[in-house]
Protein backbone atom coordinates (compact mmCIF):
# COMPACT_ATOMS: atom_id res chain seq x y z
CA UNK A 1 0.00 0.00 0.00
CA UNK A 2 1.49 2.96 -0.92
CA UNK A 3 1.99 6.14 1.57
CA UNK A 4 0.93 8.30 -0.63
CA UNK A 5 -2.66 10.24 0.54
CA UNK A 6 -2.89 13.78 -0.88
CA UNK A 7 -1.90 14.44 -4.68
CA UNK A 8 -0.75 17.32 -6.62
CA UNK A 9 -1.27 17.36 -10.98
CA UNK A 10 0.19 20.18 -12.67
CA UNK A 11 -1.90 20.29 -15.80
CA UNK A 12 -5.18 19.69 -16.53
CA UNK A 13 -5.06 18.82 -20.17
CA UNK A 14 -5.18 15.05 -21.61
CA UNK A 15 -2.84 13.67 -19.49
CA UNK A 16 -3.17 15.70 -16.20
CA UNK A 17 -6.61 14.97 -16.02
CA UNK A 18 -6.66 11.58 -16.69
CA UNK A 19 -4.06 11.30 -14.58
CA UNK A 20 -5.87 13.09 -11.89
CA UNK A 21 -8.81 10.84 -12.67
CA UNK A 22 -7.18 7.80 -12.22
CA UNK A 23 -6.12 9.01 -8.61
CA UNK A 24 -9.36 10.55 -7.56
CA UNK A 25 -10.63 7.10 -8.57
CA UNK A 26 -8.35 5.15 -6.34
CA UNK A 27 -9.79 6.96 -2.75
CA UNK A 28 -6.97 10.09 -3.09
CA UNK A 29 -7.72 13.23 -1.93
CA UNK A 30 -6.78 15.22 -5.43
CA UNK A 31 -5.56 19.03 -6.03
CA UNK A 32 -5.38 19.69 -9.88
CA UNK A 33 -3.90 23.12 -10.94
CA UNK A 34 -4.29 25.02 -14.36
CA UNK A 35 -2.61 28.32 -15.30
CA UNK A 36 -6.12 29.90 -16.20
CA UNK A 37 -9.70 29.58 -15.46
CA UNK A 38 -10.75 28.34 -19.04
CA UNK A 39 -7.97 25.69 -19.05
CA UNK A 40 -9.20 24.30 -15.78
CA UNK A 41 -12.89 24.04 -16.83
CA UNK A 42 -11.59 22.16 -20.03
CA UNK A 43 -9.95 19.72 -17.88
CA UNK A 44 -12.79 19.23 -15.62
CA UNK A 45 -15.48 18.69 -18.18
CA UNK A 46 -12.91 16.30 -19.88
CA UNK A 47 -12.55 14.40 -16.77
CA UNK A 48 -16.80 14.31 -16.29
CA UNK A 49 -17.37 13.45 -19.81
CA UNK A 50 -14.80 9.93 -18.72
CA UNK A 51 -16.14 9.15 -15.84
CA UNK A 52 -19.55 9.21 -17.71
CA UNK A 53 -18.29 6.85 -20.10
CA UNK A 54 -17.00 4.72 -17.96
CA UNK A 55 -20.75 4.11 -16.16
CA UNK A 56 -22.35 4.33 -19.15
CA UNK A 57 -19.95 1.46 -20.38
CA UNK A 58 -20.33 -0.58 -17.00
CA UNK A 59 -16.50 -0.25 -15.81
CA UNK A 60 -17.84 2.34 -12.81
CA UNK A 61 -20.96 2.25 -10.53
CA UNK A 62 -22.31 5.88 -11.09
CA UNK A 63 -22.17 6.28 -7.28
CA UNK A 64 -17.77 5.67 -7.81
CA UNK A 65 -17.82 8.58 -10.23
CA UNK A 66 -19.58 10.63 -8.32
CA UNK A 67 -17.29 10.01 -5.49
CA UNK A 68 -14.22 10.25 -7.52
CA UNK A 69 -15.66 14.24 -8.44
CA UNK A 70 -15.91 14.41 -5.02
CA UNK A 71 -12.38 14.10 -4.00
CA UNK A 72 -11.26 16.93 -6.72
CA UNK A 73 -10.09 20.27 -6.20
CA UNK A 74 -9.69 22.26 -8.96
CA UNK A 75 -7.53 25.43 -8.60
CA UNK A 76 -5.25 28.12 -10.41
CA UNK A 77 -3.09 28.76 -7.68
CA UNK A 78 0.15 26.89 -7.19
CA UNK A 79 0.66 27.60 -3.71
CA UNK A 80 -3.16 24.89 -2.96
CA UNK A 81 -0.82 21.79 -3.15
CA UNK A 82 1.61 22.85 -0.39
CA UNK A 83 0.51 20.20 1.72
CA UNK A 84 0.84 17.47 -0.96
CA UNK A 85 2.72 13.96 -0.65
CA UNK A 86 3.16 13.57 -4.17
CA UNK A 87 2.80 16.73 -7.05
CA UNK A 88 2.70 15.22 -10.53
CA UNK A 89 4.09 17.81 -13.47
CA UNK A 90 1.43 17.07 -16.62
CA UNK A 91 2.27 20.40 -18.44
CA UNK A 92 3.51 21.03 -22.25
CA UNK A 93 6.68 18.61 -23.31
CA UNK A 94 8.96 21.64 -22.96
CA UNK A 95 11.88 21.49 -20.92
CA UNK A 96 12.44 25.01 -19.83
CA UNK A 97 8.46 25.12 -18.99
CA UNK A 98 9.05 22.28 -16.75
CA UNK A 99 12.20 23.37 -14.86
CA UNK A 100 10.00 26.64 -14.06
CA UNK A 101 7.14 24.70 -12.55
CA UNK A 102 9.66 22.60 -10.64
CA UNK A 103 11.38 25.52 -9.22
CA UNK A 104 8.30 27.11 -8.15
CA UNK A 105 7.38 23.54 -6.80
CA UNK A 106 10.12 23.23 -4.54
CA UNK A 107 9.33 26.92 -2.61
CA UNK A 108 5.66 25.66 -2.07
CA UNK A 109 5.46 22.24 -1.19
CA UNK A 110 6.00 22.10 2.29
CA UNK A 111 6.54 17.75 3.55
CA UNK A 112 10.07 17.26 3.52
CA UNK A 113 9.82 13.56 1.69
CA UNK A 114 7.53 14.73 -0.75
CA UNK A 115 7.59 13.24 -4.09
CA UNK A 116 8.11 15.47 -6.91
CA UNK A 117 7.41 13.52 -10.67
CA UNK A 118 7.21 14.52 -14.18
CA UNK A 119 4.97 12.76 -16.28
CA UNK A 120 7.45 13.91 -19.16
CA UNK A 121 7.92 11.58 -21.94
CA UNK A 122 11.09 12.53 -23.49
CA UNK A 123 13.32 15.20 -21.45
CA UNK A 124 15.33 13.48 -19.02
CA UNK A 125 14.31 13.69 -15.30
CA UNK A 126 18.28 14.91 -14.04
CA UNK A 127 17.27 18.09 -15.96
CA UNK A 128 14.47 18.97 -13.95
CA UNK A 129 15.42 17.46 -10.42
CA UNK A 130 18.63 20.09 -10.75
CA UNK A 131 15.91 22.88 -10.29
CA UNK A 132 15.13 21.55 -6.77
CA UNK A 133 16.97 21.44 -3.71
CA UNK A 134 15.77 17.94 -3.37
CA UNK A 135 16.85 16.40 -6.77
CA UNK A 136 16.71 12.96 -4.20
CA UNK A 137 13.15 13.54 -4.83
CA UNK A 138 12.57 14.09 -8.38
CA UNK A 139 11.33 10.91 -10.27
CA UNK A 140 9.58 10.48 -13.75
CA UNK A 141 6.44 8.56 -13.86
CA UNK A 142 5.09 8.44 -17.18
CA UNK A 143 1.50 7.42 -17.72
CA UNK A 144 0.53 6.64 -21.32
CA UNK A 145 -2.79 8.01 -23.26
CA UNK A 146 -5.55 7.23 -22.46
CA UNK A 147 -4.34 6.94 -18.71
CA UNK A 148 -7.60 5.60 -17.09
CA UNK A 149 -7.27 2.76 -19.74
CA UNK A 150 -3.69 2.12 -20.35
CA UNK A 151 -2.00 -0.12 -17.70
CA UNK A 152 1.58 1.04 -18.12
CA UNK A 153 3.80 3.63 -15.78
CA UNK A 154 7.47 3.88 -16.72
CA UNK A 155 9.54 4.80 -13.61
CA UNK A 156 12.46 6.53 -14.20
CA UNK A 157 14.74 7.39 -11.53
CA UNK A 158 17.38 9.92 -12.39
CA UNK A 159 21.73 9.42 -11.16
CA UNK A 160 20.18 11.26 -8.12
CA UNK A 161 16.99 10.02 -7.18
CA UNK A 162 16.97 8.24 -3.93
CA UNK A 163 15.77 4.60 -3.88
CA UNK A 164 13.59 5.41 -1.32
CA UNK A 165 12.23 8.02 -3.57
CA UNK A 166 12.21 5.04 -6.79
CA UNK A 167 10.30 2.82 -4.58
CA UNK A 168 7.98 4.88 -3.07
CA UNK A 169 6.74 6.31 -6.32
CA UNK A 170 6.95 2.38 -7.96
CA UNK A 171 4.72 1.32 -5.12
CA UNK A 172 2.43 4.32 -5.58
CA UNK A 173 2.05 3.22 -9.21
CA UNK A 174 1.39 0.07 -8.40
CA UNK A 175 -1.82 1.15 -5.73
CA UNK A 176 -3.00 2.58 -8.98
CA UNK A 177 -3.42 -0.90 -10.25
CA UNK A 178 -0.20 -0.38 -13.22
CA UNK A 179 2.24 -2.12 -14.52
CA UNK A 180 5.97 -0.63 -13.78
CA UNK A 181 8.59 -0.79 -15.57
CA UNK A 182 11.75 0.76 -14.90
CA UNK A 183 14.13 2.35 -17.41
CA UNK A 184 17.27 4.59 -17.30
CA UNK A 185 17.06 8.33 -17.57
CA UNK A 186 17.99 8.82 -21.11
CA UNK A 187 15.47 11.01 -23.81
CA UNK A 188 12.87 8.99 -24.81
CA UNK A 189 13.08 5.90 -21.87
CA UNK A 190 11.80 2.79 -23.50
CA UNK A 191 9.00 3.02 -25.27
CA UNK A 192 9.64 6.62 -27.17
CA UNK A 193 12.68 5.15 -27.95
CA UNK A 194 11.76 2.61 -29.81
CA UNK A 195 7.48 4.08 -30.99
CA UNK A 196 8.80 7.33 -31.86
CA UNK A 197 11.33 6.48 -34.63
CA UNK A 198 8.73 4.19 -36.43
CA UNK A 199 6.25 6.95 -35.89
CA UNK A 200 8.76 9.28 -38.04
CA UNK A 201 9.28 6.40 -40.72
CA UNK A 202 5.34 6.21 -41.24
CA UNK A 203 5.24 10.30 -41.73
CA UNK A 204 8.44 10.13 -44.10
CA UNK A 205 6.31 7.39 -46.09
CA UNK A 206 3.48 10.13 -46.42
CA UNK A 207 5.85 12.89 -47.21
CA UNK A 208 7.80 11.03 -50.11
CA UNK A 209 4.24 9.78 -51.61
CA UNK A 210 5.32 6.45 -50.99
CA UNK A 211 2.32 5.47 -49.16
CA UNK A 212 -1.23 7.32 -48.32
CA UNK A 213 -1.91 7.85 -44.51
CA UNK A 214 -4.54 5.39 -45.00
CA UNK A 215 -2.88 2.58 -46.80
CA UNK A 216 0.10 2.97 -43.76
CA UNK A 217 -2.11 2.32 -40.92
CA UNK A 218 -4.19 -0.10 -42.50
CA UNK A 219 -1.19 -1.97 -43.34
CA UNK A 220 -0.05 -2.07 -39.71
CA UNK A 221 -3.10 -2.70 -38.60
CA UNK A 222 -4.17 -6.14 -40.94
CA UNK A 223 -0.24 -6.67 -41.58
CA UNK A 224 0.91 -6.85 -37.83
CA UNK A 225 -2.14 -6.71 -35.46
CA UNK A 226 -0.91 -3.40 -34.22
CA UNK A 227 -4.77 -1.38 -32.66
CA UNK A 228 -3.71 1.99 -34.22
CA UNK A 229 -1.89 2.35 -37.56
CA UNK A 230 1.01 4.69 -37.37
CA UNK A 231 -0.34 8.13 -38.54
CA UNK A 232 -3.61 7.85 -36.68
CA UNK A 233 -1.70 6.95 -33.45
CA UNK A 234 0.80 10.06 -34.27
CA UNK A 235 -2.99 11.86 -34.69
CA UNK A 236 -3.75 10.79 -31.00
CA UNK A 237 -0.78 11.85 -29.54
CA UNK A 238 -0.97 15.12 -31.32
CA UNK A 239 1.82 16.05 -33.63
CA UNK A 240 3.39 19.04 -31.51
CA UNK A 241 4.20 16.57 -29.11
CA UNK A 242 5.41 13.73 -31.20
CA UNK A 243 7.44 16.61 -32.65
CA UNK A 244 8.51 17.58 -29.04
CA UNK A 245 9.74 13.76 -28.23
CA UNK A 246 11.80 14.13 -31.39
CA UNK A 247 13.44 17.14 -30.99
CA UNK A 248 14.83 15.91 -27.20
CA UNK A 249 15.62 12.40 -28.58
CA UNK A 250 17.86 14.15 -31.47
CA UNK A 251 19.24 17.25 -29.22
CA UNK A 252 20.81 13.56 -27.00
CA UNK A 253 21.46 11.36 -29.46
CA UNK A 254 22.12 13.19 -33.00
CA UNK A 255 20.61 10.37 -34.85
CA UNK A 256 18.93 11.28 -38.20
CA UNK A 257 16.16 8.79 -37.39
CA UNK A 258 15.14 11.08 -34.18
CA UNK A 259 15.00 13.99 -36.78
CA UNK A 260 11.27 15.38 -37.43
CA UNK A 261 10.59 15.36 -40.44
CA UNK A 262 10.03 18.53 -42.55
CA UNK A 263 6.31 17.69 -43.15
CA UNK A 264 5.77 17.30 -39.55
CA UNK A 265 7.27 20.91 -38.88
CA UNK A 266 4.90 22.14 -41.54
CA UNK A 267 2.37 20.68 -40.08
CA UNK A 268 2.81 21.70 -36.12
CA UNK A 269 3.24 25.35 -37.77
CA UNK A 270 0.14 25.19 -39.57
CA UNK A 271 -1.96 24.24 -36.21
CA UNK A 272 -2.51 20.64 -37.84
CA UNK A 273 -2.08 18.58 -34.28
CA UNK A 274 -4.52 15.82 -34.99
CA UNK A 275 -7.44 14.57 -32.91
CA UNK A 276 -6.99 17.93 -30.45
CA UNK A 277 -7.24 20.39 -32.94
CA UNK A 278 -9.85 18.43 -35.36
CA UNK A 279 -7.15 17.81 -38.21
CA UNK A 280 -3.95 16.44 -38.53
CA UNK A 281 -3.66 13.32 -41.26
CA UNK A 282 -6.73 12.76 -40.77
CA UNK A 283 -9.90 14.95 -39.97
CA UNK A 284 -11.98 14.88 -36.86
Amino acid sequence: MSDVRKVGVVGAGQMGSGIAEVHAKSGLDVVITEVSQSALDAGKARIEKSLQRAVKNGKLAADDADAALGRLRFTTDLADLADRDLVIEAILEQEQAKVDVFGQLDKIVSRDDAIFASNTSSIPIVKIGMATQRPAQVVGIHFFNPVPVLPLVELVPSLLTSDETARRAEEHAAALGKTVIRAQDRAGFIVNSLLVPYLLSAIRMVESGFATAEDIDRGMELGTAHPMGPLRLSDLIGLDTVKAIADSMYDEFKEPLYAAPPLLLRMVDAGLLGKKSGRGFYSY
